[in-house]
Order: C-alpha cells, then sequence, then structure tokens
C-alpha cells in the first residue's frame, strides 16, 4: 500500500509540474508575439515607435503586475487549478482578438486583457508547485518549471515569424491565440489540487492584505531576494530587448539571422541555465542552505563581465560565444529565487509572495529597463557622438545594476540562514 501511495503522488507531481510547464510556456510566446510582429502592425495600422513600446513594455507591465496581487489573493484562499485555467482561456481568447485590432486603442484594449490573464496565472503555479515539493527539491521543480521561458522565447521567435510570414501578422494572432484555448482542457484534466496543509500538515489561518504585506516586509531575507534579483532584472530585460538589435546593428546581422540566433540563445543555452541553476542550487544547499542563495549571486557575478564582453568584442564569433554564455547564466537565478521566497513564507502567503516578487520584478525590470537604456542611447547617440555604438554603451552601462544585486545577494545570504534556522526552532518547539 506503501508503494501505491508513493508511485500516486510521483505521478500527481509530474503530471501537473508538466501541465504547469505548458502553461507558462504560451504565457511566453503570448507576451513575445506582439513585438516580433510589431513590424507588420505598425505598417498597417499606421502606429509610433513610441505606440508600439507602450504596448510591449511600461504599459503593459503595470497592468500585468498591479493585478498579479488581488489575483493572489484569489489564489491563496480558492481553487488554483481553475484560476489558472480561466487565465489560460482569459489571455489566449485575448491574443487571437487582437488579430481583429483596428487601430491603437483597440489593440491596447487587448493586450490589456492579455495582461490580465497572464496576471493569475504564475503566482498560483508557483503557489501549486511549492506546496507538491518538498523544500529540498524545490528549486529543481521551479527550474524544470521555468524552462518554460526560454522554450516559450524560442518558439515565439522561430515561430511566428514563420506563420506571419505565411498567413499575415492577423491569422498569426488568431492561430497562437486559438492554440492556448484549446489547451484548457488538457491543463484542467492534469492538474491536480493537492490540499492547503500538505506542505506543513496543518491549516494555516487566513491573513488580510494588510498581514500578508507586512509580513513578507518583517523578513529582511525576502526583502534582500526580492531587491538583489530586481536590481538584476533591470540589465536583464534590457538585454533582452536590446539584443537583436544590438547583433544588427554592431554587427550587421540581417534579421532572419538575428531571429535564428535569438531562437537558439533562448531555447538552448537559456534552457540549460535554467536547469542548471536550479538542480546545483539544490545539490549544493544540502552542504550549506546559504548556496540558495549564493547560487544567484554567482551567476549573476558571472553574467557581468560575459556580457561586458558580449557587446565591446569587435570580433562577432567572440560576442556570440559570450551572448551563449549570457543566455545561460543571465536566468539560472530564476528556479533559485523562487525556491528561496517561497521557504520564507506560510503555505497561505505563497501566491502573495510571488506576485509581490512579480511586481517590483517586473516594474523595476520590465518597465525601467528597456525604455532608460533606449533613452540613454539616444542621448549618446545625438550628444556625446557615440553613433552606432550607443546601444553598445547604454546596455554596458546597466550592467551596473546587477553588479550591485550581487552585493545585495550576498548580504541575503546571511539573513536567509537566520531566517531558516529561527523557523526550524519554531516548529520543532510547537
Amino acid at each position: 500500500m506503501t508503494m501505491t501511495v508513493s508511485t500516486t503522488a510521483t505521478w500527481a507531481q509530474r503530471r501537473t509540474l508538466f501541465a504547469l510547464f505548458l502553461v507558462s510556456t504560451f504565457n511566453y510566446i503570448d507576451r513575445t508575439i506582439l513585438s516580433l510582429l510589431q513590424i507588420p502592425i505598425k505598417r498597417e495600422l499606421g502606429l509610433s515607435d513610441g505606440q508600439m513600446g507602450a504596448l510591449t513594455g511600461l504599459a503593459f507591465a503595470i497592468f500585468y503586475t498591479t493585478l498579479s496581487l488581488p489575483v493572489a489573493r484569489i489564489a491563496d484562499r480558492g481553487n488554483r487549478r481553475w484560476l489558472i485555467v480561466a487565465s489560460l482561456l482569459i489571455w489566449s481568447t485575448m491574443t487571437a482578438c487582437s488579430g481583429l485590432a483596428a487601430g491603437f486603442a483597440t489593440l491596447v484594449f487587448f493586450r490589456i486583457g492579455v495582461a490580465i490573464g497572464e496576471s493569475g496565472s504564475i503566482p498560483a503555479s508557483v503557489s501549486l508547485i511549492a506546496d507538491f515539493y518538498p523544500a529540498q527539491r524545490r528549486a529543481s521543480a521551479m527550474a524544470t518549471w521555468g524552462l518554460a521561458l526560454p522554450t516559450g522565447l524560442m518558439l515565439g521567435y522561430a515561430g511566428t515569424g514563420w506563420l506571419e510570414e505565411r498567413f499575415g501578422w492577423r491569422i498569426a494572432f488568431a492561430l497562437v491565440g486559438g492554440a492556448g484555448v484549446l489547451l484548457a482542457p488538457l491543463v484542467f484534466a492534469l492538474i491536480r489540487e493537492p490540499g492547503r496543509p500538505a506542505a506543513t500538515g496543518e491549516a494555516e489561518p487566513a491573513l488580510s492584505f494588510r498581514q500578508s504585506v507586512l509580513y513578507l516586509w518583517r523578513s529582511p531575507a525576502y526583502r534582500l531576494a526580492v531587491g538583489g534579483c530586481t536590481l538584476h532584472a533591470f540589465s536583464q530585460y534590457a538585454l533582452m530587448t536590446w539584443n537583436a538589435p544590438f547583433f544588427v546593428r554592431n554587427h550587421g546581422l540581417s534579421m532572419p539571422q538575428v531571429a535564428l540566433l535569438m531562437a537558439l540563445l533562448s531555447g538552448f543555452a537559456g534552457a540549460a541555465g535554467m536547469y542548471l541553476g536550479g538542480f546545483a542550487a539544490d545539490r549544493l544547499s544540502q552542504r550549506d542552505i546559504r548556496w540558495r542563495v549564493w547560487m544567484m549571486a554567482l551567476v549573476i557575478a558571472v553574467y557581468v563581465p560575459a556580457t561586458l564582453i558580449e557587446l565591446l568584442a569587435p570580433s562577432l564569433a567572440l560576442s556570440i560565444a559570450m551572448a551563449t554564455l549570457v543566455a545561460a547564466v543571465s536566468i539560472a537565478y530564476y528556479g533559485p529565487v523562487l525556491s528561496v521566497t517561497q521557504s520564507l513564507v506560510p503555505t497561505n502567503l505563497r501566491a502573495m509572495c510571488n506576485a509581490v516578487l512579480l511586481l517590483v520584478f517586473n516594474l523595476f525590470g520590465l518597465g525601467l529597463g528597456p525604455w532608460l537604456v533606449g533613452l540613454t542611447s539616444d542621448q549618446l547617440t545625438a550628444h556625446f557622438g557615440a553613433g552606432e555604438n550607443g546601444l553598445r554603451y547604454a546596455l554596458s552601462l546597466s550592467l551596473l545594476t546587477s553588479l550591485a544585486s550581487v552585493a545585495v545577494l550576498m548580504l541575503c545570504a546571511q539573513a536567509y540562514r537566520k531566517e531558516i534556522a529561527a523557523k526550524a526552532k519554531t516548529v520543532a518547539g510547537s
């Protein structure tokens, strides 16, 4: 009987993790599709660069991140399975409808719908994974689920261009969104909602919004983990946004060449870094729990000089080689940071914990990183004679935030060890 229970639990873990991976993959595909289709959209609808920037950057980040807080409250109290499926249906429907856009206003409306849908998926998914997997296996599980990021980017880069070339941008939106709608019944069948006390063995009392925020704020390790990774997100999102234009401007690659390069970097190097970061954090933390945080600091410390070489190397071959390393280490912290933050909160705060992380992370990283680097590039070009090197130097300057994040995360490691030790004493004494 013990054998049967163990096998059933393992199958439930794997099928739920697989379903969440599929959902998250479509999340990143749908988030990527607009940026890839902006050229034909701008041409047909007569939009400006500023309007397209508002759709893909700060405006999307504001709706996506702020809505994740109230939705996370629902996830911490309600059925996460239904919430994830409903989120998938909403953003997929809105993506499909984006092909009907007649101008900027209607496109904004549909993209807000996508942001609303996507705001409910990640906090609920992280909460489910944290309930299914114990702390010593959680970083690996989070990293496995996080492989959806490079997978979604790779499929987005490679597939969307192919669809647009053959069917046009409107049909491309309809096909990608329609595929997400068809995926919803499968996701509902695969996901199992575990009992809320699964991870702790006892029910947790419900917390008000104010109590939830205060709980998170009173954790120095949580504040430092969020702050450190947010600083890195500034340069990470800037590089993700401007990497393709950099290779076109500074190394003369054509658009088909750079699209293939970005797909390969995101899909293979990014996937390897994502998984290995979580796997290594779990293994090394068995020796010293601080390795869950040290792993984040280590990969970001490698990211800074590797990115600098990529940006400043005169040789295309060397720049691509460094870009491959950068693609791996830039997101290798993803599994560990989710594992660290989830281990600091009770089960009834897991979705809220992730929503706050996303709020700060995306507003500062996705919202400000690409925009401020673009403004800096314009200023360097217009007033300092940087020419085509304006973007190269602006991206190089953004690395200062990643350098600062390493120092913050080193402080976080000490605070994390103290809080986990205190938490263990509290559990042992109860």
